[in-house]
């Protein structure tokens, strides 16, 4: 039985995977995106660095988010498309891999999976029409909250976990409402990873069932949530290119060949950039809602003027 049911997720992501990738290509040839060009050398590296991190379990979303915010690389309001797209494929071949490798109970793997993936559905709708400054703002604070995360598994704040494979009852409702959140905060741009493993361990089962559970949860929502931020055009082109094809080879080096590696200090070199990446985005948030000097406040027309002027004014 669980051999049939991972042939069926293996089936469904190689479906997943072409189908995304056609539509991507079609989207760029009518001129979906602005700026159609090959990635940098340092996008490609962006790609193989954070997904090789990503695969050994440290996360994608917030090193590649502090890394573009560093090196001004992608324009702050289309970070969450980015990564949605770009780390696609190679999150497809890291749910390969740990869905192989890893047991876990099938029925608790399918249902988390499908939970996460409406959790996306519904969160990209929202986020790929958001402001410049909202994204910023809702980045921003959750990045806080990520490396908060972060900081609590390095200094064991949370349990270590059990040694249950798979989840019943009131349990796995709690762990299906919590993954259906953790699927729409990816579209934000905040890893489903670090919480996710705190998930887990929470709910006694055993920590290294967390990465087929994260890995197919992201796998499988990916492509909705992209569908979204292609059709409308909110990501970089060639940073997500860089993702791809950067990040999918370092995955199959760190899963099938590094494995495991000592990340203690790697770990909180990323909760610091993390960290200075989120204060960033606040700065920046608070900084595209102060009016010019010289305009007033937003909503409020100089001099109490009605009319066309006023209204204008409201809006810039």
């Amino acid at each position: 039985m669980a051999l049939h049911a991972k042939a069926i997720l293996f089936a469904l992501l190689a479906v997943a995977g072409v189908a995304f990738s056609a539509l991507w290509i079609a989207r760029v040839h009518r001129g979906g995106v602005a700026g159609r060009r090959w990635p940098t050398r340092t996008e490609l590296g962006i790609g193989g660095l954070t997904d090789f991190l990503d695969t050994l379990g440290v996360g994608s979303f917030a090193t590649t988010t502090s890394l573009y915010k560093l090196g001004g690389v992608v324009a702050d309001e289309d970070i969450p498309g980015t990564l949605n797209i770009g780390h696609m494929l190679p999150t497809f071949a890291e749910a390969f891999i740990f869905i192989l490798v890893v047991a876990v109970d099938m029925r608790t793997l399918v249902l988390m999976i499908a939970a996460a993936t409406a959790g996306a559905w519904l969160g990209a709708g929202v986020v790929s029409g958001w402001s410049r400054r909202r994204i910023q703002l809702g980045m921003g604070a959750l990045l806080l909250v990520a490396a908060a995360i972060m900081v609590a598994r390095a200094i064991h704040l949370v349990p270590g976990g059990g040694a249950a494979l798979g989840l019943t009852g009131v349990r796995l409702a709690i762990g299906l409402c919590a993954n259906f959140v953790l699927g729409a905060l990816m579209t934000l741009g905040i890893g489903l990873f670090a919480p996710c493993m705190i998930l887990v361990a929470l709910l006694g089962m055993s920590e290294v069932t967390a990465f087929p559970i994260m890995m197919g949860s992201c796998a499988f929502l990916m492509p909705g949530a992209g569908v979204r931020f292609l059709r409308s055009g909110r990501y970089a082109l060639g940073a997500s290119l860089g993702l791809t094809i950067g990040g999918t080879p370092a995955v199959l080096i760190a899963g099938l060949w590094v494995k495991s590696l000592r990340l203690d200090a790697v770990k909180w070199l990323v909760v610091a950039v993390v960290v200075y990446t989120a204060v960033a985005m606040l700065r920046s948030a608070a900084r595209e809602g102060r009016p010019p000097e010289g305009r007033p406040p937003e909503g409020r027309p100089e001099g109490g003027q009605g009319g066309r002027e006023g209204r204008n004014a409201g809006r810039l």
